[in-house]
């Protein structure tokens, strides 16, 4: 394939993977916020790939098919790369995870070291609808930063980053 997935395709590897019912509603609906993210930051003239960023959406829990612990996202990158998915969807998909995971964090968590953290516009924007989309529904980003504050596992650096994702891309959205 080696090309960005049509919603179709996304939704098919997804019930490949063995992904349940919940967790495809949950990427639905990540996806659909990422979308409208990325179409307001296309709108004020912001270079973006809406469909990379569906795409990524729709796939960013595809290991959750076979894990639910936090190497799902490797699993689910191991996953994409089988499927001959785009590099950038691999990497929206291997960055998701927190608010990215820096290669420090990575050697502690038992992931392969290096950065998992978010670079590009659309890996920051999947990685931001996710934190703020719980089960199928949005909360808001003061409740994503109490979850992360009051999860002692998660550094202090990751809510600072996920507050600083809030403010570039909530400055599309105005």
């Amino acid at each position: 394939m080696n090309r960005i997935p049509s919603e179709e395709t996304a939704l098919k590897l997804l019930e490949k993977a063995g992904c349940s019912r919940k967790v495809v509603d949950h990427c639905r609906s990540v996806a659909a916020f990422a979308v409208e993210i990325a179409e307001a930051c296309r709108a004020k003239g912001l270079n973006v790939s809406v469909d990379l960023v569906r795409a990524g959406a729709l796939l960013h829990d595809i290991g959750r098919g076979k894990t639910h612990s936090i190497f799902h996202a490797l699993v689910g990158a191991d996953l994409a790369k089988e499927s001959n998915m785009p590099e950038s969807v691999v990497f929206i998909i291997e960055r998701h995870v927190g608010s990215g995971i820096t290669e420090d964090e990575a050697e502690k968590l038992g992931f392969p070291v290096r950065s998992y953290v978010p670079e590009t516009l659309e890996e920051r924007i999947v990685a931001y609808a996710d934190k703020l989309i719980e089960g199928s529904n949005r909360i808001p980003v003061d409740a994503a930063v109490e979850r992360f504050r009051k999860d002692g596992s998660i550094p202090r650096t990751s809510v600072q980053r996920l507050k600083q994702w809030h403010e570039e891309l909530s400055s599309c959205r105005t």
